[in-house]
């Protein structure tokens, strides 16, 4: 694999894994744009571990442990919003982490921090399918129909007896789980971290992937950030006229499949279902 490919292949692992961090909380109807934040916590908690002489897995755990750690610290306060001012609390934090660590010179402040240990693609792709494979058992579960029924209609829900609030803070915090395992890939791929690449681009692309790609099934942020990445790296060659190519195919996207990509009944459609019926 070429140094481009495999730089691709990447991000597109990275990617994912934070589009997943992004569906969580969205499978229960809650627009979590602090991503960026907790994905910078995961990937400067790693970088340290790393830099402190603990193994890559361990520094990447524990990354992926401190942002759920963080994730459970935050939810409880912030899921007392709803709406627009959830997702106003949720960005203001991700933006307070990154001053902090833009202001914190033992974490490398404006010039960056190095990171000591490398990752090479097929661990990282290791890791991806581990949280694939979590996401979908979650949802396979009755935690997975809680949250579907929370996102269609929380009242209702709740009058069945569900612990609506419980099952949010835990979508939100296996979600900053997720981003901090993104962030600690990060970190051990390209091997250097800046404070100020962990912004609310990165949370609105990560959301975008969740979004376009579906949120009836596990699978949708999958083929989301599939091609919502590669798309712009093949009108590469229109130059600047990709960005509005690419905005052009979102725009269409939310027109035509305004439920995203994937949904239930496309899967029930396919050839293959419909021969094993």
């Amino acid at each position: 694999m070429s140094g481009y490919a495999t730089q691709i292949a990447a991000i597109l692992i990275i990617n994912i894994v934070a589009a997943y961090s992004a569906y969580m909380p969205l499978a229960c109807g809650q627009l979590n744009l602090g991503i960026a934040g907790f994905m910078a916590i995961g990937a400067y908690t790693s970088a340290i571990l790393s830099g402190h002489g603990f193994a890559l897995g361990i520094s990447i755990i524990g990354g992926g442990g401190a942002s759920t750690i963080a994730g459970l610290a935050v939810s409880i306060p912030v899921l007392r919003a709803r709406g627009i001012y959830l997702t106003i609390a949720t960005l203001a934090f991700s933006e307070v982490v990154a001053a902090v660590l833009l202001n914190v010179n033992a974490l490398g402040g404006a010039s960056g921090l190095v990171v000591a240990d490398h990752m090479s693609v097929a661990p990282m792709f290791a890791a991806m399918v581990i949280v694939l494979a979590a996401v979908a058992w979650l949802s396979s579960t009755r935690f997975g129909l809680c949250m579907t029924a929370i996102r269609n209609d929380g009242r209702g829900t709740a009058v069945f007896g569900v612990r609506v609030r419980r099952v949010e803070v835990a979508a939100l915090t296996i979600g900053a789980g997720f981003a901090g395992v993104a962030g600690a890939l990060y970190a051990h791929h390209f091997n250097y971290l800046e404070a100020q690449h962990f912004n609310v681009l990165l949370s609105t692309y990560a959301v975008l992937y969740a979004l376009l790609g579906g949120l009836q099934t596990p699978f949708g942020p999958l083929i989301g950030a599939i091609i919502f990445t590669l798309v712009p790296e093949f009108l590469r060659s229109t130059d600047q006229w990709r960005y509005v190519g690419f905005g052009v195919c979102i725009v269409l996207l939310m027109l035509l499949r305004p439920e995203g990509l994937l949904t239930r009944r496309l899967i029930h459609e396919l050839p293959f279902r419909r021969r094993l019926a």
